[in-house]
């Protein structure tokens, strides 16, 4: 989808920004005496989209400047009189990619379609992506050759013809540190008041004129929906209006959801009576409903596609209410946890003695055994692939069975995998993953588990609005970051910081839960309503590059498979990748690509 396109005319920048997302306030567009700058999403607040628009173009027009980059979900282009800046903030959202060729950038876009030669794909991004669902949507390259994302956090520099000057990393509102020593000796309830605020914070500056709160009666959600709600209640800044949207399930397991969410819902409607509870009846909704829509029209391969229909159906009620954001916990749940990843800390910096205490009790705390704590949190991260070898080849039977994090599928052929750099694609995803720090890399690969954001993004024209991810707030993570694990680790007591954060505002029976109904049966009946379909679409798939890279039999078999529960999360979310990889390069048409109707904001001569 296209919200902003820069070329150049005559040598000469041509800005437009797409007209009808402008009019819903997707797109602000602000000129000054540094230059213009158009701004998709929103920088600094929800509430004054224009105010963050002009806060960015005054801190980096001016020459020379390197301002800390704000929070926010944005991609921006400024055009100042000297140069022009390419940046997104640091937790990515929103896409920005540029067309390069020999150090000149000949267009920009929020679109990789509208920019990409469809003759020209990019064979080292598809190994990439098929390695798993963490970095490849946050790394440089794209499916098509010479095109590349901006990253999160980065500000590309221009000069006023299109020639690359530089790319760097900008400055964040928050300290680099893990943990901060200053915040030695803390205990959970100071941890907690710190989270507190930073959440406070982090839902104020996502509060909309209509903000719709995604509820769905667990700790998180519901966290998010009492914050967003207190404000409104007592009537601070121009009145807002707040709608609790929530999906219902009236069979089945995710019907055990349903006295949670009503006690989540009557605790939010008691602190803003004004709030409007919004109950979307999801019972016919399966996994892989229009899969083929949602998976291939995407900008880009879209790993989550099968789990679209229940997230639009979410949408399509905000949308027809009028919101203009909705707030989601999704992301939660790696990020105010006790990090388990500091035991690789404790190893590397030889304090085996509190290694072995703090092992045990995280063993203790989670019902398993202190070898396994160990080797999920000390030896893994050291030896990623080396385990991942080793588990290949010791576990053999099914095509499902085994397969780890980073192996190759058994469906994506050898010889591809060899030729386009799969091993190397794998290394970077472990790297990404554990990093050199892996009690670091935790916070960091956390911002990229929010599945809906694809979607959100592709349906924003149609909606409205942006989903928002308070939980990945800069200022949340740079919190969580500081905070030592004996402020935050209590044995048998998950996401204990985020619990004695919200003690006044959530419900005892939500406050007390531990674990919540998965979506499991969601994915089951939509293998069993669509499994024949999908091995049809395996088989019938006419892209050359599907049977290049797939051996397309063996894909069908782990489909099959998978309808019958064999396989685990990890081998199940490869397979899903793969098969929305082959829908979207089967839906890989150039009609596709083309932009709505754009409003000059600069004309080239």
């Amino acid at each position: 989808m296209e919200a902003l396109h820069l070329e150049w005319a005559g040598g000469a920048p041509k800005l437009r920004a797409t007209e009808a997302m402008a009019r819903q306030g997707l797109v602000t567009t602000v000129s000054s005496r540094a230059g213009t700058a158009v701004v998709v999403g929103w920088a600094g607040s929800v509430r004054d989209r224009v105010a963050g628009a002009h806060g960015l173009l005054d801190d980096f027009g001016r020459p020379g400047a390197a301002p800390r980059l704000p929070a926010g979900d944005y991609a921006a282009v400024l055009v100042c009189r000297d140069r022009i800046l390419l940046m997104r903030d640091e937790q990515a959202r929103i896409p920005l990619f540029f067309r390069e060729s020999g150090g000149q950038v000949s267009a920009v876009s929020t679109s990789a379609r509208r920019l990409g030669d469809f003759e020209e794909l990019e064979r080292r991004y598809f190994c990439r992506y098929l390695t798993g669902n963490m970095a490849q949507p946050h790394s440089e390259l794209t499916p098509f050759a010479g095109v590349h994302r901006v990253l999160g956090g980065e500000v590309v520099e221009l000069s006023i013809t299109g020639r690359m000057r530089g790319r760097a990393l900008g400055r964040v509102g928050h300290a680099d540190d893990p943990w901060d020593s200053t915040a030695d000796g803390l205990r959970l309830s100071g941890a907690a008041k710190e989270l507190r605020l930073a959440l406070e914070h982090a839902v104020g500056r996502r509060m909309g004129t209509m903000t719709a709160c995604h509820v769905s009666g667990g700790t998180d959600s519901t966290s998010v929906a009492l914050l967003a709600a207190r404000p409104t209640a007592a009537g601070q800044d121009s009145p807002r209006d707040l709608v609790l949207l929530a999906g219902r399930f009236g069979t089945g397991e995710l019907a055990g959801e349903q006295p949670y969410l009503d006690e989540a819902m009557k605790e939010i409607h008691r602190h803003a009576p004004g709030a409007r509870p919004v109950m979307v009846d999801v019972g016919d909704v399966a996994d892989f409903d229009d899969f083929q829509d949602h998976a291939g029209d995407a900008d880009e391969p879209h790993a989550h596609a099968f789990r679209a229909p229940f997230w639009s159906r979410l949408h399509a009620a905000a949308a027809e209410l009028g919101c203009d954001i909705l707030l989601t916990g999704c992301g939660a749940d790696p990020l105010v946890d006790a990090n388990p990843f500091h035991l690789h800390m404790l190893a590397r910096t030889g304090q085996l003695r509190q290694l072995t205490k703090q092992a045990r009790a995280w063993a203790a705390g989670s019902e398993r055994g202190v070898r396994d704590v160990v080797c999920d949190y000390v030896m893994q991260p050291a030896l990623p692939l080396a385990a991942e070898r080793i588990t290949a080849l010791v576990r053999r039977g099914t095509v499902l069975g085994g397969l780890g994090s980073f192996t190759r599928p058994r469906w994506l052929r050898s010889g591809f995998a060899r030729a386009h750099g799969y091993r190397e694609a794998s290394i970077a995803e472990s790297r990404f993953v554990f990093g050199r720090r892996p009690e670091q890399s935790l916070f960091e690969a956390a911002n990229y588990l929010a599945a809906p954001d694809p979607l959100s993004w592709r349906r924003a024209r149609q909606d409205g609005f942006f989903l928002s991810h308070p939980f990945l707030d800069h200022e949340v993570i740079a919190t969580m970051r500081r905070l030592p694990p004996e402020a935050t680790f209590r044995p048998g007591r998950p996401k204990a910081v985020l619990r004695e954060a919200m003690a006044d505002l959530l419900p005892s029976r939500i406050r007390g839960r531990a674990v919540k109904v998965p979506f499991d049966e969601l994915y089951a009946r939509g293998l069993r309503r669509h499994g024949d379909e999908l091995i049809d679409l395996c088989r019938s798939a006419r892209h050359p590059l599907v049977t290049e890279m797939f051996d397309v039999e063996t894909l069908c078999r782990a489909v099959r498979e998978a309808q019958l529960g064999v396989g685990d999360a990890y081998s199940w979310d490869r397979m899903n990748s793969s098969l929305a990889l082959l829908v979207w390069l089967e839906r890989l048409d150039r009609r596709a690509c083309a932009g709505g109707a754009g409003m000059p904001v600069i004309a080239g001569s």
